[in-house]
């Protein structure tokens, strides 16, 4: 455990129980969040790297044109 998250476990000690409670739930929620981020990433490299050989393949065949942010 790190320093800085043994601190803020202190800190959480001296709240009462129903903030502690909240702030684990906000925390477990993070953590899942970032779990299923990560799950979500690892399922689409083939589709997100497919994506962007096409996209450059547009690209070199002449097959895209230059953003202009006054036409959007």
């Amino acid at each position: 455990m790190t320093e800085l998250f043994e601190q803020a476990i202190a800190q959480l000690k001296a709240l009462p129980s129903d903030e502690q409670n909240a702030i684990a739930s906000v925390i477990l929620e993070e953590i899942e969040d970032e779990r299923l981020w990560d799950e979500a990433f690892s399922r689409s490299s083939d589709l997100l790297a497919k994506l962007a050989a096409s996209a450059m393949a547009e690209y070199h065949s002449g097959e895209t044109q230059e953003l202009d942010p006054e036409t959007l």
